[in-house]
């Protein structure tokens, strides 16, 4: 017998008080982001508020922030403590600080396009939009009639990718959108080390300090990032 205090909820009442559809938090539950329930039985689970708080934290993340699955996934990794409570205050003291420096680029944090538009507007087909969001480099959410919307500020990955296509590298020539994956892993590691290194090494440091150091170093090292690329690619010809 479960404690039916503790774990009120069937999957019909998870749907019914987040506004989602069972499969929907199925996904979550299969993709590691919402915790499974207490099973009773091969098609039978009972859950509790910790659901319904972790599936509105999911959606609101996907939905509303346009977050990819594989960010809000940092983002619960984070919450099950990757920082120490020391590290996380300073991370939301910076971020406070920051302001503009790390705050969305349109006006309107939630504003959308419309994916299907803006893929057939750059030459992409509907696959390489589907193989984008799948190794996470933006989210989409379905719109009014359904339609695909994806954030304002994401719109750029998809017009860079179709000048990508236009240089000539199609898919015929084995070049799908999933390609993208090397490079969305490398940033990902790139990211992960250095909020280890920010949070190790200055979190001795006042908040408005660490706040002054970052916006002034955030440009240098995106500079360089281009940069040290070209010069790789320099090296290797050079070499031939």
């Amino acid at each position: 017998m479960i404690d039916r205090a503790a774990w009120p909820y069937r999957m019909k009442d998870l749907s019914s008080l987040t506004g989602l559809p069972r499969q929907a938090i199925h996904f979550y539950i299969q993709q590691g982001l919402v915790p499974e329930g207490h099973k009773t039985g091969r098609n039978m689970a009972y859950y509790g508020e910790e659901h319904v708080a972790r599936i509105k934290l999911v959606r609101e993340l996907q939905h509303d922030r346009f977050l990819p699955l594989k960010a809000i996934r940092a983002v619960i990794d984070e919450r099950d403590d990757a920082f120490s409570p020391a590290q996380r205050r300073l991370l939301v003291d910076v971020k406070e600080r920051l302001g503009k420096h790390v705050a969305p680029r349109s006006d309107d944090a939630r504003e959308t396009v419309d994916a299907k538009e803006l893929a057939a507007r750059v030459g992409l087909e509907k696959k390489d939009l589907d193989e984008m969001i799948a190794i996470g480099l933006f989210a989409a959410s379905p719109g009014p009639r359904g339609r695909l919307r994806i954030a304002r500020d994401d719109a750029w990955i998809v017009e860079l990718f179709g000048e990508v296509r236009a240089a000539g590298f199609t898919r015929k020539l084995g070049f799908p959108a999933s390609i993208m994956t090397i490079y969305e892993d490398a940033m990902t590691q790139l990211f992960d080390r250095e909020t280890a290194l920010l949070t190790s090494k200055l979190s001795h440091l006042p908040a408005d300090r660490v706040a002054s150091m970052t916006a002034k170093v955030l440009p240098i090292i995106s500079t360089f990032l281009a940069r040290y690329h070209d010069t790789k690619v320099r090296h290797f010809f050079a070499a031939m």
